[in-house]
């Protein structure tokens, strides 16, 4: 991965400054190992896709008062011009941010002194970044998280806010606070968790999801909802989870009849389901799932779904 010097980047923003010359042969950008580098990570909401140079500035300057000498900062850590760096990227994005020492995130919408307890007024809202597809695993994954308002003031981590955070997100306090390998959910939970999220591109509703539900798939940009299609595919081959078929479809647009669902909004009204250590097979002309772990749901069979199973 690319890691951002932040001791060179700020030295060159210095000599920017002061109109100095500055000296080429110091490298801001240098290739490392994330599981051996101890390095700070941001995350943030792109706005109309530009690229916000002060948030990489404090940033830095964020890192180097916490005592990190690198960072990571997808707008500038990640070569998109090659196809082949950005699937990388995209499929090692959760482990950068699980093995990052601490993650900042920025809440460009929050003027206040303190995180916020209530929805916004105007907007009847919580701060945007709590609506993105890509920031559900950015606040996952890592270990630390520490909370930024609009002025980079600090207003709270994740583990003293995780009760705040649960009811913005619906994400388990216990998951906040000790991650997905501590007490790990159902696929249909994980799913319900990105239901009401939204990314700018389509396929991203899928891609976002990979790390967290332990998949791996080649980005193939313009195949739209096929994006979700073939994740649910991926989940099926590697895992025994049954609750991948526990959605539900609510609009009355017409609908061709797949068992698999279209987008993570199919899996809102999921509940909290309880893992169960048996494992029945189901069986297909063309050939047999893999063996999919009952989970105990406390609500009707779901119609979509469980018509194809019967």
């Amino acid at each position: 991965m690319r890691l951002i010097n932040v001791q060179a980047f700020l030295e060159r923003e210095e000599s920017i400054r002061q109109g100095k010359r500055i000296d080429r042969r110091v490298k801001v950008l240098e290739f490392s190992d994330d599981e051996v580098a101890e390095y700070a990570i941001l995350s943030h909401q792109w706005i109309e896709q530009e690229v916000d140079y002060n948030e990489i500035l404090q940033s830095c300057e964020r890192s180097m008062k916490d005592g990190y000498r690198w960072l990571w900062v997808d707008t500038c850590c990640i070569d998109k011009r090659s196809s082949a760096e950005l699937s990388e990227a995209i499929n090692s994005m959760y482990r950068w941010y699980e093995n990052s020492s601490i993650c900042y995130a920025y809440l460009h919408d929050v003027y206040g002194s303190s995180f916020p307890t209530a929805r916004d007024a105007e907007s009847k809202g919580w701060p945007e970044w709590f609506s993105r597809g890509w920031t559900l695993q950015e606040m996952i994954a890592p270990r630390d998280v520490q909370f930024f308002n609009r002025d980079w003031h600090p207003i709270g981590d994740k583990r003293t806010l995780a009760p705040i955070l649960e009811d913005i997100t619906r994400v388990p306090q216990h998951i906040l606070k000790e991650g997905l390998s501590s007490n790990r959910p159902c696929v249909a939970q994980i799913m319900s968790w990105a239901a009401n999220r939204t990314t700018t591109r389509v396929e991203d509703r899928a891609y976002s999801l990979m790390g967290l539900l332990d998949v791996n798939m080649p980005m193939l940009y313009g195949e739209g909802k096929m994006a979700f299609h073939r994740l649910q595919l991926e989940i099926i081959r590697s895992s025994n989870d049954q609750s991948i078929f526990a959605w539900d479809y609510y609009t009355g647009d017409v609908r061709t009849g797949s068992i698999l669902a279209d987008d993570p909004s199919f899996f809102r009204a999921h509940p909290y389901g309880k893992p169960d250590t048996r494992a029945p097979e189901f069986v297909r002309p063309n050939g047999r799932l893999p063996q999919c772990g009952r989970r105990h749901v406390n609500t009707p069979k779901c119609r979509s779904a469980t018509r194809f199973l019967d």
